[in-house]
């Protein structure tokens, strides 16, 4: 894959509504902006582009980990944007499960679906991330996300690829449900 450039984001939040986060909440995303060998025709076989995210894949997950500054993975998510020239399945492509296990390898193994989100868009548009515990989708505290805006990207011919992650849930989560210390890990949901 052609690579454009890799851009990343990290937020840290100390405090949500007058109390202090202990620890505090750090959110990471790595987005990579590649060309999309398939903008402007229609092709029935994407898999050079599941094939690419590996590679693509360990390269972001790298750039996250530093970026976490040794904090722990508590949660994760994934998204793509694609260019208008291509087609919203280039991005899908991308976010399959070959990039999804380069997650979880880099989170140490997560054991829940990646949430995602995906679509087309033309340069400057606004995408949410959506975050969930890496080993079980039904731990309410790790519900979130995070939102990147590329000003120049994705061009008509280009695809964006983000991998998202944060070292805890959300500060002041007080909804009830599954704890986190609570979490069996047998099935990624509980």
């Amino acid at each position: 894959m052609e690579l454009r450039k890799i851009v990343t984001f990290t937020e840290d939040i100390f405090s949500e509504a007058g109390q202090p986060a202990d620890p505090p909440l750090r959110k990471v995303s790595v987005v990579a902006v590649v060309k999309n060998p398939f903008a402007g025709r229609y092709v029935d076989d994407l898999s050079s582009l599941t094939e690419a995210s590996l590679e693509l894949g360990r390269r972001m997950t790298a750039v996250a980990t530093a970026a976490m500054g040794g904090l722990a993975f508590q949660s994760y998510g994934k998204a793509g944007l694609v260019g208008l020239a291509g087609e919203q399945e280039h991005a899908v492509a991308m976010l399959t499960t070959v990039y999804g296990n380069v997650m979880r390898e880099a989170v140490g193994g997560g054991k829940a679906w990646i949430s995602s989100m995906t679509k087309r868009v033309a340069p400057g548009e606004t995408i949410d991330i959506p975050l969930a515990h890496k080993d079980a989708l039904y731990v309410r505290s790790h519900y979130d996300g995070m939102t990147v805006t590329l000003h120049d990207a994705p061009l008509p011919d280009e695809i964006v690829i983000i991998a998202a992650f944060a070292n805890r849930g959300r500060i002041n989560h007080r909804v009830g449900g599954l704890a986190a210390c609570e979490i069996q890990g047998k099935d990624g949901l509980v």
